[in-house]
């Protein structure tokens, strides 16, 4: 399997990289697959990414976009790295499109018979025979990460795609998984038959992340309005300086899974789970990225030890970061006033007959919503995007047990949040009615580990968002505000905007998406 070869391949304990090794970026984004359903957001992809890279000092990037993705110009400019890199130095390869099955080239390969492959835009599925030579398959992407492992050129290998999975939750979105190929074809290469032979103790500096764990599909979903993958927007966010967490100028391998996780579980809605190779790091120095100094922030050392708001920690405010006061949202069967709508972008969507309250990507936010009761849902997405842009500096991490993307009604889990190094901590609800539920507060002291076992999914159904906020700032008036009755959606975005926007404070967001059983 693709994404059993390459997420099981080793990557060595690396060292802190020199400082003139020299970082090379292979970048490649397809909406258009005139064979094949259309994608709407594997550009937008590329292109961030691409910017991003840019900005952390990188320049030698080859960026192939919708016609000029094929398959010799992606191996021509891989040859081209691998030929130029010397030891030590470093290949990023990111890829945003469609990505396929078919039946395995070499028998006894795969475990499922399946070999995985990238489906570039020129292939159609039927001429495979014809247009083989428009797919990557998983045995010669392990070919060509040999060849730069040989001449030790590190490889960080990012891909935005799908191979298999299937999901409980409805989605409007695309998945960036193309139908399966039936029939067996002929190797479209040599490598594609000699890399079958490659196995995971043969990559010792070859990094793998993937958008999410095989059982589970890659959809695009909506973030700031438009259709993007939530890997490919972490990774640039990240490369942005965000995954830096200590400032040295080098995204290590901790840094990069402890960022990557959270977001994406962010962005995504909890649709998506990152895979990494390995799956656990083989020591806190491993680096993955190194950075231009000119990222780093000015005053920040590590997590918990920033003092004080502001921009002199070098992080941005919600707004700086993109944020608005308004939510786009689509209304049907009702003239009632809503007000902090008229965003822009994909909307949610309220159908005030059927008390229905959809999120952009399609999912069921919230049911039997009235009249009287959806201003107070559409204060809980605005202060959730909120939330989520101060997320994307400093994310926090919480988890649910047992793992799903859905809950039914009757089901029992655990919600818990390790110790984060702030001094005080803030755990509350946002319900799919829009009510505003204190958890927990631990103020001015050492902050433990929280655990909230034996939760059961009850009435009413829909999308419940709890959060984590650790910080150093005094929590006593968030506290006193989030114990208050009267508490809403609104009146807490007011207090956390003055207490703790752009301040070094940890945000861990975890959607727990729930619906009747059938």
């Amino acid at each position: 399997m693709f994404c059993r070869i390459l997420m099981a391949a080793t990557l060595g304990a690396l060292p802190l990289q020199n400082a003139a090794a020299e970082t090379y970026a292979l970048v490649v984004g397809a909406d258009q697959y005139p064979y094949e359903s259309s994608l709407d957001g594997a550009v937008k992809d590329a292109e961030d990414v691409a910017a991003a890279l840019g900005q952390a000092g990188i320049t030698q990037i080859a960026k192939f976009i919708d016609a000029d993705v094929t398959k010799v110009a992606i191996r021509d400019a891989w040859t081209d790295f691998v030929e130029r890199a010397s030891k030590d130095d470093t290949i990023i390869f990111t890829y945003a499109g469609h990505g396929s099955q078919m039946p395995e080239l070499v028998a006894g390969d795969e475990d499922d018979g399946l070999d995985e492959f990238l489906q570039l835009p020129g292939f159609d599925r039927d001429r495979a025979e014809e247009t083989d030579h428009e797919i990557i398959v998983d045995n010669e992407l392990n070919a060509w990460f040999a060849e730069a492992e040989a001449k030790g050129i590190r490889v960080l290998f990012v891909s935005d795609s799908c191979h298999s999975g299937g999901m409980s939750r409805s989605f409007s979105g695309k998945t960036r998984l193309a139908p399966a190929v039936t029939v067996k074809l002929s190797a479209p290469s040599e490598e594609a038959m000699s890399g079958a032979k490659l196995r995971e103790r043969d990559f010792r500096d070859v990094t793998v992340l993937a958008a999410s764990l095989e059982s589970q599909p890659t959809p695009e979903v909506i973030i700031n309005g438009e259709p993007r993958g939530a890997l490919s927007w972490s990774f640039a966010r990240a490369l942005e300086g965000a995954g830096d967490r200590n400032g040295d100028g080098m995204i290590s391998r901790l840094e990069l899974e402890d960022y990557v996780f959270s977001n994406v579980k962010n962005q995504s809605e909890a649709l998506q789970v990152p895979n990494f190779t390995p799956q656990i790091p083989r020591s806190q120095d491993e680096v993955v990225v190194s950075l231009s100094r000119s990222l780093i922030r000015p005053t920040e050392t590590a997590p918990g030890t920033g003092t004080g708001t502001g921009q002199a920690n070098g992080l941005k405010s919600a707004r700086d970061l993109g944020w608005t006061d308004k939510l786009a949202l689509s209304v049907s069967g009702s003239t009632i006033a809503i007000a902090n709508i008229g965003g822009a972008g994909v909307p949610y969507r309220w159908d005030a007959a059927a008390g229905n309250f959809y999120t952009p990507n399609g999912d069921l936010a919230g049911q039997a919503i009235t009249e009287a009761r959806v201003q107070g849902v559409v204060d809980k997405f605005v202060l959730l995007d909120f939330l989520k842009a101060m997320a994307s500096q400093k994310a926090g991490t919480v988890s649910l047990t047992p793992l799903k993307d859905l809950y039914r009604s009757g089901d029992r889990l655990t919600f818990a949040a390790p110790a984060s190094g702030y001094s005080s901590r803030v755990v509350f609800n946002l319900a799919n009615t829009g009510e505003v539920q204190l958890i927990d507060v631990q103020s001015a002291a050492s902050e433990a580990a929280f655990k909230l076992p034996d939760l059961e999914v009850v009435r009413p159904f829909g999308a419940d968002h709890l959060v984590v906020i650790a910080t150093n700032e005094p929590v006593d008036a968030i506290a006193a505000v989030l114990a208050s009755p009267s508490i809403d959606a609104a009146t807490l975005l007011q207090v956390l905007q003055t207490r703790i926007d752009a301040s070094d404070s940890s945000i861990a967001i975890q959607p727990l998406y729930t619906q009747e059983r059938p």
